[in-house]
């Protein structure tokens, strides 16, 4: 038997940005018997993904400590000749399988990764941007400009972990559970004699035969958990997943009974499917003189309800070897439960062109901002985007800046705003002076 034991974090956050997407070249074909060979730079590589991996034999998040930030790989830009830029390079960050990724500013959910192997793409690369070659047609035969690549996706990811372990010891503070895991495990999480001495989750792994049972000793309950009194949600979570439960029982204490249905209670009250989970009940500290009473009465209750009851002390390890065989042969017994994974669609998962701009098929907001006199943002995802990719330091930029707000009828909707010649407008992080053709009063 090997005996292992792991330091347990399993809430952090963590930040995560994508590859930029590369430039398209602006390069027009010059040999010496072509001196007009026409445009031919190549378009920039996609920015590299950041990729979450769901992976068996971790069971913590105690890595992100000190590892916070995740940037994947830049493109190469396009070059003359139509020469493709090269992909940036995908980061992929392995997580424990049970991880909940929430968007740490909104606390909305992207993933649940549940099984191993599975993977999200949580922020995409940059796309990357199109050469002159490729704006080249029968009426522009010689284009001058060409695109600059997205900027690739950029995250505060809150990383949470409802711990998937094959059991979980449950009970009172201070019922000894972090002892009994001590004892089967190997494990050395803090004991003292005073409630609350775990406030998180501490884990054991016990290795026998050819299988590894995780061992989760989870914060002591108290009545109202499910309202998050105590340390509430923050232990209740944290038994969803496990394929058993052992219901640890103080003998030393008074109502033995009592308390081992508070935690029912709760557990009821919590859902989450806890009273279906198969369990058996722990009596602890018969090394404590006075116990004997409370281990018949505890005895006697668990054989009316047909469930299997073991008496230990954890101190002087009376009764430990039963409890890890009943533990193995239980788990041999139940299977882990698979449960079921939440995997939102990412938008853009594929580096795909974005509609053209022809009329309007989304109208265009335009806000007058408030801490400027005389400033206006203009709002359209499509237009931001194609104003981004923009080179102004290229010849016919500003002819295809031009042809972009004319589509899209920009300069009415600013006259229409209360926008005059002279005032600053702003689209994405672009900022120009209005000029308009024309001045409606």
């Amino acid at each position: 038997m090997v005996v292992l034991s792991l330091k347990f974090v399993d809430l952090v956050r963590i930040a995560v940005k994508a590859g930029r997407g590369g430039n398209g070249s602006l390069s027009f074909r010059r040999e010496k018997f072509l001196p007009k060979g026409g445009p031919d730079g190549g378009n920039g590589g996609n920015g590299g993904d950041v990729v979450l991996e769901a992976r068996g034999g971790i069971v913590t998040l105690a890595d992100f400590e000190y590892n916070k930030k995740f940037q994947a790989g830049h493109a190469g830009h396009g070059k003359g000749s139509m020469q493709m830029g090269s992909d940036g390079e995908d980061v992929s960050i392995p997580l424990p399988c049970g991880t909940l990724v929430r968007d740490a500013e909104t606390g909305e959910l992207i993933a649940d990764l549940v099984e191993a192997g599975q993977r999200f793409v949580v922020a995409k690369g940059g796309r990357g941007g199109k050469g002159n070659a490729h704006f080249a047609s029968s009426v522009r035969r010689a284009p001058r400009f060409a695109e600059k690549g997205d900027a690739g996706e950029e995250k505060n990811l809150s990383l949470e972990l409802k711990l998937i372990a094959d059991v979980g010891l449950v009970g009172f503070p201070n019922a000894g559970k972090s002892s009994i895991l001590a004892a089967i495990s190997g494990a050395k999480p803090k004991i003292a004699g005073y409630p609350f001495t775990t406030l998180s989750p501490n884990l054991g792994v016990l290795a026998v035969d050819d299988q590894q049972i995780v061992i989760a000793d989870v914060p002591g309950l108290i009545e109202g958990a499910h309202d998050n009194k105590g340390v509430g949600h923050h232990f209740l979570r944290h038994v969803e997943r496990t394929r058993l439960l052992v219901h640890v029982v103080d003998l030393s204490e008074e109502d033995v009974l009592g308390k081992w249905e508070v935690v029912r209670r709760e557990f009821e009250a919590y859902g989450a499917d806890l009273l279906s989970r198969p369990y058996l009940v722990v009596g602890n500290k018969t090394d404590l003189p006075g116990t004997e009473e409370n281990a018949r009465i505890l005895e006697r209750e668990m054989e009316k309800k047909n469930r299997r009851c073991l008496l230990i002390s954890a101190k002087d390890g009376s009764g430990i070897q039963k409890l890890i065989d009943e533990i193995v042969e239980m788990v041999r017994i139940h299977p882990r439960p698979s449960g079921t994974a939440s995997l939102p669609e990412p938008s853009g998962e594929t580096p795909e062109k974005l509609p053209r701009l022809r009329g309007a098929p989304l109208p265009v907001r335009i806000i007058r901002l408030t801490e400027r006199s005389g400033a206006f943002r203009v709002e359209h995802a499509n237009l931001e985007k194609t104003v981004g990719r923009i080179d102004f330091d290229q010849d016919d930029a500003m002819m295809k800046f031009a042809r972009a707000l004319k589509r899209l009828k920009v300069e009415e909707a600013l006259e229409n705003a209360g926008a005059s010649e002279g005032d600053k407008v702003y689209i994405g992080e672009v900022e120009f002076d209005f000029l308009p053709d024309r001045i409606v009063r």
